[in-house]
C-alpha cells in the first residue's frame, strides 16, 4: 500500500534514512515521505515516523488546486469524520489551515463530527505540495519512554536513548530473523531495541560489568566478554554491526588507545558481517579517514548532542 508518512523535525536526516533503509520511496519533502508498505503493522519499527495516512492524491498549496483535488476524489464516508491540516515550515499556502479544514468536510459526503470522529482525512503541506490521505496509523511514544536507560535494572551514563538506537538498527537495513552484532554492547540498548523489531541480537563488551549489567536489562541476550579487535564469530556469519563506540569516558579502552581499537574493531567488522550488508557506526569524532580503508562509506550524519558532544553516525558496507 502507498503511504504519506509525516516524520520527526529532530534531525534534518536521521528521520528520513530509517524509513528509506526499509521501505521503497517514491517522494521526499520536508518532513514527508511518500512510501510503499506490505502492511501498516511495519511502521510501528520506525522511530522518527509521527503518522501514516493512505495515500489519496497530490496537488500544488493553492486553494484552487485543493479544491479541484478533493472534487476529483469524490470520497463517500459512511462513518462520521473530519479534517485536519499540518503544514511545514516551509508550506507555501496562503490560505489558513481552519478555511482548508472545512474545505475537506464540504467535499467529502457524509457526516463531519470534529469531537468523534471515526474516520480523519488529512492534508500536509510541505514545500509548495499538498499530500492527502486517511489517517491509519501514529506513533505511541509510551513504550520508548517505560524503556529509557535510567529505568532498567541495570544503569550507566552516557548511553543513547532508545529512539535513536532503534533508528541506527533500521538505517542498517536489517530484516527479522536476521542477526545484528554490537561489539560493545554496554548496557545492552542495541541488543533491547533488536530484539523487539524480531532480529537476533548478539553483543560482546570487554567490560565484565557491562556484560552482566546486559544480562540484567535483557536475561535472554546472547551476550559475552569478548576484545572487539578479536570477535569469537566466523567469517560472514553476522548481518549487520550496530554499534557505539567507546570513546574514553568511563568505559573500558583495551589496546593501545582508540585509534587501535578503531582500527583493528573496523577489520574486524569488516570480516564478520557478510558482504554487500549495511552496518551503522557512531564514533565522537570523525574517523571517516580510517573507515574508508576497511570499508563503503554509504552515509554520514551529526548529531548534536550538547555543548561538547556531537555524534558522528556512519553508514558503512
Amino acid at each position: 500500500m502507498r503511504l504519506i508518512l509525516e516524520l520527526s523535525g529532530e534531525h534534518p536526516a536521521i528521520p528520513f534514512e530509517e524509513v528509506k533503509a526499509i521501505l521503497p520511496v517514491f517522494d521526499q519533502n520536508t518532513q514527508v515521505l511518500i512510501a510503499e508498505a506490505p502492511a501498516i503493522d511495519i511502521l510501528d519499527r520506525f522511530a522518527y515516523t509521527h503518522s501514516a495516512m493512505i495515500y489519496h492524491a497530490t496537488c500544488a498549496a493553492d486553494r484552487e488546486s485543493f479544491i479541484d483535488m478533493l472534487t476529483g476524489l469524490d470520497i463517500t464516508s459512511h462513518e462520521p469524520f473530519c479534517g485536519r491540516v499540518k503544514k511545514m515550515a516551509d508550506h507555501g499556502m496562503n490560505v489558513p489551515s481552519g478555511e482548508l479544514e472545512r474545505l475537506i468536510g464540504y467535499h467529502i459526503h457524509g457526516k463531519v463530527s470534529v469531537s468523534a470522529p471515526k474516520r480523519i482525512f488529512r492534508a500536509i503541506i510541505a514545500g509548495g505540495t499538498c499530500y492527502f490521505g486517511e489517517l491509519v496509523w501514529e506513533l505511541d511514544r509510551t513504550p520508548y519512554h517505560t524503556r529509557k536507560p535510567g529505568k532498567r535494572p541495570f544503569f550507566h551514563p552516557g548511553v543513547m536513548m532508545p529512539r535513536m538506537i532503534r533508528a541506527l538498527i533500521n538505517m542498517s537495513g536489517a530484516l527479522p530473523g536476521e542477526w545484528i552484532l554490537d561489539p560493545f554492547c554496554g548496557t545492552g540498548g542495541t541488543l533491547i531495541e533488536t530484539s523487539l523489531i524480531g532480529c537476533r541480537a548478539a553483543g560482546t563488551d570487554a567490560d565484565l560489568e557491562m556484560i552482566a549489567g546486559s544480562r540484567r536489562n535483557l536475561p535472554a541476550a546472547m551476550a559475552a566478554i569478548a576484545d572487539a579487535r578479536h570477535l569469537p564469530f566466523p567469517d560472514q556469519s553476522i548481518d549487520h554491526v550496530v554499534s557505539d563506540l567507546p570513546y574514553g569516558q568511563s568505559v573500558t579502552i583495551i589496546g593501545n588507545g582508540l585509534n587501535d581499537l578503531y582500527q583493528l574493531a573496523l577489520s574486524e567488522i569488516k570480516r564478520v558481517v557478510k558482504k554487500g550488508n549495511h552496518s551503522v557506526l557512531v564514533t565522537h569524532q570523525d574517523i571517516r579517514p580510517l573507515a574508508e580503508q576497511y570499508c563503503e562509506i554509504i552515509g554520514y550524519y551529526e548529531q548534536r548532542v550538547h555543548k561538547s558532544l556531537t555524534r558522528r553516525i556512519l553508514v558503512i558496507r
